[in-house]
């Protein structure tokens, strides 16, 4: 099993999509490379993400950001859907450089005409989110969420 830590905006939707992909084995919502060490201190600079453990043999780090990019607007900068703010941009974070250099080249193989504004880069801390904030959309289904419910059911 490896990890990454996608953020796609609003972690509670990404959560739940990215959980029903296949080779994904567990995720856990979180808060990736912000400057405070604890969420105490009001989460500065932190991306909401969700720590997702996957198996490299079914699901690839290209595989990932092409899902990732389903659920997202690739060029809005701390904005996804009606969530606006900096712990709502977008990205993948890792530990691993080669998750980093397999994500980045995703993303130079694009064609897009506008500048995508998805980070790639490595994990500086993470802290775990509350547990009110774990797999939130499958207990207040009616919460607000950014990704259209289409694609939410994609992969169910």
């Amino acid at each position: 099993m490896e990890t990454v830590y996608l953020a796609g905006g609003c972690l509670w939707g990404v959560q739940a999509f990215v959980k029903t992909l296949p080779g994904v084995k567990s995720t856990e919502a979180g808060r990736a490379n912000g400057t405070s060490q604890t969420l105490e201190e009001d989460y500065d600079g932190y991306a909401e993400c969700v720590k997702t453990e996957f198996d490299p043999s079914v699901v690839s780090i290209q595989e990932l950001m092409g899902h990732l990019f389903e659920i997202i607007y690739p060029y809005s900068v701390n904005k996804q859907g009606e969530d606006v703010g900096e712990k709502y941009r977008t990205g993948l974070y890792s530990e691993n450089p080669v998750h980093l250099k397999e994500a980045q080249a995703f993303i130079d193989k694009r064609t897009d005409s506008e500048r995508i504004a998805v980070e790639v880069l490595p994990l500086t801390n993470y802290v775990k989110s509350a547990v009110e904030h774990q797999d939130r959309l499958a207990r207040c289904p009616d919460d607000y969420c950014h990704i259209p419910e289409e694609i939410m059911n994609r992969y169910k």
